[in-house]
């Protein structure tokens, strides 16, 4: 944690590293869909702009953080910032969800304090990948088995 910031990542990751394919989710897990909203409401989330055009409608009850890199980008209940920084200064202190795509774990990785996985233990194809978290602590773990044709997955929290 540095200055009154806790970074925290939430994901659903495929065994194979697959976060996403076509700009949605491979899997439909409504456990998962339960927990990261629980997770994150009430939270400023920080996200890519594919994520953010990924929501039907922006998510009640949180605050859109949108990192981009196009300057003329913006949407309704959507805060743009165009740096970590600037994310991040737009967040202010306290717990802020980092939510993706991939680009956007990859720009937060070294400054982030937990990860909230979801490990969905199948292999899809996908486009967005996110590569192991080697080197952090877990520090909790649930399994649950597949079921209605759904994978099986496990809610994991790791931690520095």
């Amino acid at each position: 944690m540095r200055r009154g910031v806790t970074i925290v990542f939430h994901l659903a990751r495929a065994d194979n590293g697959v976060i996403g394919v076509d700009g949605g989710l491979p899997w439909h897990l409504p456990a998962d869909l339960k927990r990261f909203k629980a997770a994150t409401m009430g939270r400023p989330m920080v996200m890519g702009r594919k994520t953010f055009e990924s929501f039907p409608a922006p998510l009640p009850g949180r605050r859109h953080i949108v990192l981009t890199r196009d300057r003329g980008w913006s949407a309704p209940a959507a805060e743009v910032a165009h740096t970590p920084d600037e994310a991040l200064a737009l967040a202010g202190p306290g717990e802020v969800a980092v939510i993706g795509g991939a680009e956007v774990f990859a720009l937060f990785l070294d400054r982030a304090d937990r990860v909230e996985l979801t490990e969905v233990h199948t292999t899809p194809a996908g486009d967005a990948v996110v590569p192991a978290f080697d080197g952090w602590r877990e520090v909790s773990r649930e399994d649950h088995e597949g079921v209605d044709g759904r994978p099986a997955y496990s809610f994991v929290t790791l931690e520095r």
